[in-house]
């Protein structure tokens, strides 16, 4: 797969409802309804609108803020298109102990 595709749709009550998917390529349908496309070869936004609003086509931060919810599926989108993910170390924390000479 190539793409990850997100739509939100309005809910008769008001709230807003996604719905993900991946695809290997991209259909007519989906450039009009999508509300977030993402290329994980290209590593690009191909469309990013949300609420009526044009959001900035920055890879990197939808995907960290996307990562968040859809780990597995952004990870393996990665893998599949030649990506390897480096996931950080946690620094380690040193305690320094502190002594007072009498």
């Amino acid at each position: 797969m190539r793409y990850l595709l997100l739509t939100y749709y309005s809910k008769p009550n008001g709230k807003i409802d996604e719905s993900m998917a991946v695809s290997q390529s991209i259909k007519t349908r989906d450039l009009q309804t999508a509300s977030v496309i993402l290329d994980f070869k290209k590593l690009e936004v191909v469309k990013a609108h949300l609420g009526g609003v044009q959001v900035p086509k920055d890879f990197n931060r939808i995907v960290e803020y996307y990562h968040k919810h859809y780990a597995a599926t952004i990870e393996r989108l990665f893998n599949e298109n030649g990506y390897e993910i480096v996931k950080k170390e946690n620094p380690v924390s040193q305690d320094v102990a502190t002594s007072s000479a009498h």
